[in-house]
């Protein structure tokens, strides 16, 4: 299993507005980002999700975050969505985004939920809250998971120590606050977007 986009770094914007979505979106995908999560728990998320979807699929992976029922799945299937990203291990959730041929990145913390996930056919696994957990954590518990399934540590990241979940086998990370917090302006965004990238491209090339 291969993570889909060029850049595995997913950008969380909880709690946009329909109105704030697409310059943030713009100015993430100028800064490299190709994989956005608009959690459904953000105001009117169908209207942005589609609205971004029908503009920006061509050029990124597009969906939605804190999924929770396998009728959520299929609303997002429906306006294109292509990526479903959960809080938790739901198997139902997972299968039932796989039959529509999405990316799943399913919110697990121990060995049992992160095989339970990857028998549902989650293709990517999201370590959730990674800053409880740590690091060595995630080391370990790579030890035991299939060598080609990308682990995400999401909870904590920041471009500072984005480099030691790197280190520890994660393929990439979830950037929430640290990226974007509802209402903070596109400039903040922008700024934060470049600083993760430049992070990244640091971290795989040292």
């Amino acid at each position: 299993m291969q993570w889909q986009t060029k850049l595995p770094l997913i950008a969380i914007l909880r709690g946009i507005t329909p109105d704030d979505v697409r310059s943030h979106v713009v100015a993430l995908l100028d800064a490299g980002f190709d994989a956005i999560e608009i959690p459904m728990n953000s105001p009117n998320w169908q209207q942005s999700i589609a609205a971004m979807v029908a503009e920006f699929g061509h050029r990124a992976l597009i969906g939605a975050g804190t999924v929770l029922k396998p009728d959520q799945v299929d609303e997002l299937a429906a306006m294109g969505g292509k990526l479903v990203v959960t809080p938790n291990t739901q198997p139902s959730v997972i299968r039932r985004a796989v039959s529509h041929g999405m990316t799943v990145c399913a919110g697990c913390s121990t060995a049992s939920e992160a095989f339970n996930a990857l028998d549902a056919g989650a293709q990517t696994l999201k370590i959730f809250p990674s800053s409880s957990f740590g690091p060595d954590y995630i080391k370990a518990l790579k030890a035991v998971l299939p060598p080609e399934v990308p682990v995400f540590a999401v909870g904590g990241v920041t471009p500072e120590n984005l480099s030691l979940w790197l280190s520890a086998g994660c393929a990439g990370a979830g950037l929430g606050s640290d990226l974007y917090r509802a209402g903070q302006s596109v400039a903040v965004t922008a700024e934060k977007a470049k600083a993760f990238v430049k992070a990244y491209e640091e971290a795989v090339q040292s």
